[in-house]
């Protein structure tokens, strides 16, 4: 057995002459400290690694170790392997971008003393600070880490898709969860149950907030962190990139003093924006706006913002109750999710509040009927609700490299194109990161609730009814929007595919 001491001396000799390699078994360690090569084994498991060495050739010193020395001592060497690896991997990601982009990684690692914590030099600790940073000059809004068999891979969810970013060995991935773990404040030696985290990075003088979520999978831990905007990143209403008759009409009812604007749509579709976008034309010295959201994913210094917390009992419902108790003129509710908050939501619009929120339905006439699936009294949705708008983000075309095509019978048919009508198709560049798209479009559609509908809720109604009242006061739809970005070139057969409006 060796002592603490000789541990120690192992420990700096191994750092010292990192020339060793693992054994595919973590009870056996063979490393060649200076001249002298030594096998380590852990006391524990003495017969399984005797059974391993007997298919080895080596004839070696072997040093026999209690478990707590040899898992010091393994993880020890682990990142002493992984450093090595991190620098060959930072070197050439260094190269790659010093030829792609003139803000390169290499001047970002030199400088990156503002990026969570001043041990920039550690290996493991500068390339997940250039994860942070390939994510933000991106413009990711996901950061996936995922851990195979053989495995680890890094994929950002860009406009929407993910893309692959990186491959790496499946020990060193293990090191960067848990570094991700360190400055999230989870702990780093639970890796049975899920875990949530938040954390903050500085970036050119920027903080930037980190939502952090790690679930168990059956080869390691997955780690899915989301890029949270501040507030005043956040685009005013005219500059969302919705047509202007429909950001006029929405102005036209936030004006209102009391009812419900509800914004519909898939996860993803960019509801939250819309929603923090509207309540910045309504922040004024003289009004008190209060939100409920899960999570707060726009910090702003003049909205009071509270957290959803299940766990103790802080629920959309119990925190809009609380929320109405605190004299507030506007109200944001994240997501009306089951019946409980929708009935409150309709009764402080119906109080005097002018109420925000979301729902998960395709079209916009869908959430009135959605509405009366909870439970929601058709006198009640018609007195309460001003309009709903639905929208959707769809990723347009790369001007430098999209290429000309042309539509089979069966779409021409289906989207009711003009024979002949030319299209586009994604390729991919430099420009464009070879995705074949450069950044997204909003589309929306908006309902509004006029006197016709409130007359036509009296009665059983269903989505098809409202949509072709919509349609006959001018609501131009989702789909069709979707077919003349189309027809523009503007987007490609298999964006609206993706989308996929009925």
């Amino acid at each position: 057995m060796l002592d603490l001491e000789e541990i120690h001396n192992l420990h700096l000799e191994i750092e010292e002459y990192p020339n060793y390699h693992l054994a595919l078994k973590s009870f056996v360690l063979f490393s060649s400290v200076d001249e002298v090569d030594i096998i380590c084994i852990s006391k524990k498991h003495i017969s399984v690694s005797f059974d391993y060495l007997s298919k080895e050739t080596h004839e070696l010193e072997i040093v026999f170790l209690d478990e707590v020395s040899f898992e010091k001592l393994y993880t020890k060497a682990i990142e002493s392997l992984a450093d090595k690896r991190m620098s060959d991997i930072t070197q050439t990601t260094e190269d790659t971008m010093i030829e792609e982009d003139d803000i390169n990684i290499s001047e970002f690692l030199k400088t990156s003393a503002d990026i969570m914590t001043d041990e920039g030099s550690a290996p493991i600790i500068k390339f997940v600070n250039s994860l942070f940073y390939q994510a933000i000059r991106k413009k990711s809004s996901d950061i996936h880490i995922e851990l195979h068999e053989f495995k680890g891979e890094v994929r950002y969810r860009i406009d929407g898709v993910l893309t692959k970013h990186i491959e790496l060995d499946k020990n060193v991935m293990s090191l960067v969860v848990s570094r991700i773990k360190v400055i999230s404040n989870l702990d780093i030696s639970e890796k049975r149950v899920p875990q949530d985290g938040r954390t903050a990075i500085k970036i050119s003088g920027k903080t930037l907030d980190i939502r952090v979520s790690i679930l168990p999978t059956f080869y390691g831990e997955r780690v899915v962190m989301r890029i949270l905007m501040q507030s005043e990143d956040i685009l005013t209403l005219e500059n969302l990139g919705i047509a202007d008759s429909i950001t006029t009409q929405l102005s036209h009812l936030t004006q209102n003093s009391y009812g419900m604007i509800l914004v519909t749509g898939p996860t993803g579709s960019g509801k939250s924006t819309t929603l923090h976008s509207l309540l910045q034309t309504l922040e004024t010295p003289e009004k008190n706006i209060i939100t409920v959201e899960d999570p707060v994913e726009y910090k702003s210094d003049h909205i009071n913002q509270i957290q959803v917390n299940e766990k103790v009992g802080l629920t959309f419902a119990s925190g809009l109750r609380s929320i109405l108790r605190q004299d507030p003129d506007v109200i944001m509710i994240g997501e009306i999710r089951d019946s409980e908050t929708a009935s409150i939501a309709i009764q402080s619009a119906l109080t005097g509040h002018l109420v925000f929120s979301t729902l998960h339905t395709n079209r916009a006439t869908a959430a009135i009927t959605r509405l009366i699936d909870m439970g929601i009294e058709r006198f009640l949705i018609s007195s309460s609700i001003l309009g709903v708008m639905a929208q959707r983000l769809v990723r347009v075309l790369c001007n430098d490299c999209k290429e000309q095509s042309s539509l089979s019978l069966h779409y021409t048919e289906q989207y009711k194109i003009p024979h002949g009508n030319v299209v586009y198709e994604a390729k991919g560049c430099s420009k464009c990161n070879y995705t074949g798209y450069k950044g997204r479009k909003a589309i929306a559609e908006l309902f509004v609730i006029t006197a016709e509908v409130k007359q036509e809720l009296q009665d059983t109604i269903d989505d098809e009814k409202l949509l072709e009242i919509a349609i006959r006061n001018g609501m131009i739809t989702l789909s069709s929007q979707l077919i003349d970005m189309l027809k523009e070139g503007t987007t490609s057969l298999d964006e609206v595919i993706r989308i996929g409006i009925k």
